[in-house]
């Protein structure tokens, strides 16, 4: 059995249509939806409160990613859990498929299993990601992860097609399918990661404990990508800087960790302005240096490793 975590932050309808998916498609596998509502202020777990099938949890703020998702695992007790984006939609499938790959005799070591993720168009996604090192967040900090003959120098693996199932080293966070054996013995996620590489650093951290992390093509489900984070870009940018450096303190060696510090804070606004420029985006422009001004305003924070911090 699964229990199934979803954090949600004024998702809007799409919170709704996520559960109802649930429900329809994958019902008899699961033990819990729990839904832990981050202080939203749009009505949206209003939508889903009087379903039998919910548990909410309203923490009346927005405490993260990472850590509102530990909260909904300490609500459950079913061996699997599922972390699951509001802005997704279950199919036939979604759950059975991983979850009886995950059962298989020789698959004990598969800690993390995800599948196929679908966007608006009908496109495969490419969730997958390696694990971050110096040079591929140099790339991606440089923007040459965009360059034709270079998708493959950053960390998300936009060289491969996603079309046969693999080992790798992270799946999305958006379906996260977990043991809770391993959840719970690497202590759950981080919760100084606010949002983003919150589950990359999981990913991490349950690979380094001897757990396998697989992706699956024999299964589906609709992301809408972006979800709830679309409505704020400079904080968008931000935590995804700041989390990045959390990161490399985290994982790296320490002379790693400060070139990252100097490549982010000295290079990459000018590189992020360049490639907003040749896209005609000027607004991106404004946004970048409005989330580095925050970014610079909270690097002693960071220094210090120090937990949420609202800028």
């Amino acid at each position: 059995m699964i229990d199934i975590v979803i954090v949600n932050w004024n998702a809007g309808p799409q919170l709704k249509t996520c559960t109802d998916s649930i429900t329809q498609f994958s019902g008899e596998y699961v033990k819990k939806i729990i839904v832990v509502d981050n202080g939203s202020v749009d009505g949206s777990e209003a939508s889903v409160e009087e379903d039998p099938n919910v548990t909410m949890i309203r923490v009346g703020e927005n405490l993260g990613f990472g850590a509102a998702c530990n909260i909904g695992a300490q609500a459950g007790s079913s061996p699997y859990i599922l972390f699951l984006n509001p802005d997704t939609r279950l199919e036939a499938g979604s759950t059975s498929i991983p979850l009886a790959f995950m059962e298989q005799l020789g698959n004990e070591k598969v800690g993390v299993c995800s599948i196929q993720l679908v966007d608006e168009r009908g496109k495969v996604s490419r969730t997958c990601a390696r694990y971050p090192t110096l040079g591929r967040l140099v790339s991606a900090a440089l923007g040459l992860d965009k360059l034709p003959g270079l998708a493959g120098s950053g960390v998300h693996m936009r060289d491969w097609d996603h079309l046969d199932s693999h080992q790798v080293d992270h799946v999305m966070g958006a379906f996260y399918l977990m043991r809770r054996e391993a959840f719970e013995r690497v202590g759950g996620f981080d919760e100084r990661f606010f949002v983003y590489l919150e589950d990359v650093d999981l990913s991490k951290v349950v690979g380094d404990s001897g757990w396998d992390s697989w992706y699956l093509t024999e299964a589906q489900a609709f992301h809408a990508g972006g979800g709830t984070s679309r409505q704020v870009k400079v904080h968008r940018l931000f935590y995804s800087l700041r989390s990045r450096l959390l990161y490399a303190f985290k994982h790296f060696p320490r002379w790693q960790a400060w070139t990252l510090v100097m490549v982010t804070n000295l290079l990459e606004p000018f590189t992020r302005s360049i490639w907003c420029l040749l896209r005609g985006d000027v607004v991106g422009v404004k946004h970048t240096w409005a989330a580095y001004g925050m970014l610079w305003r909270s690097m002693r924070h960071i220094l210090r490793g120090e937990g949420r911090y609202n800028p």
